[in-house]
């Protein structure tokens, strides 16, 4: 099993920041991509953005400019840096993580989700 467990979460007013964190421990060989998603109430989840394993990385056009994934391999962790929040931001964001596991087979595990809400 792999499990992710997310951080980082929070209310913040329009223009600012947060950085959500996500950290993947359990039976990992290697991790391929990492990356965070997102869902509005009524709406359907949305990719917000992505990193590979070689720093490759692709975002929602809308966060483009505002928000920035990195990761450190080493720690089995990625980061979403958000600057210049808006309201259309508020959404559950859930990190993903896929990989290979020790031993055989591949995963794709999602962790619980963290609330972000942008309101003045």
């Amino acid at each position: 099993q792999v499990q992710l467990v997310e951080s980082g979460g929070g209310l913040v007013q329009p223009g600012g920041s947060l950085k959500l964190s996500c950290a993947a421990s359990g039976s990992i060989f290697t991790i391929n991509t990492m990356g965070w998603y997102r869902q509005a109430p009524g709406k359907e989840r949305e990719l917000v953005a992505v990193i590979t394993s070689g720093g490759i990385t692709n975002y929602l056009d809308s966060v483009k400019g505002r928000f920035t994934i990195s990761r450190d391999n080493a720690k089995n962790t990625v980061y979403l840096q958000m600057n210049s929040l808006k309201p259309e931001d508020t959404a559950v964001y859930y990190c993903n993580a896929k990989g290979i596991k020790t031993g055989w087979g591949r995963f794709d595990s999602w962790g619980q989700g963290t609330q972000v809400t942008v309101s003045s």
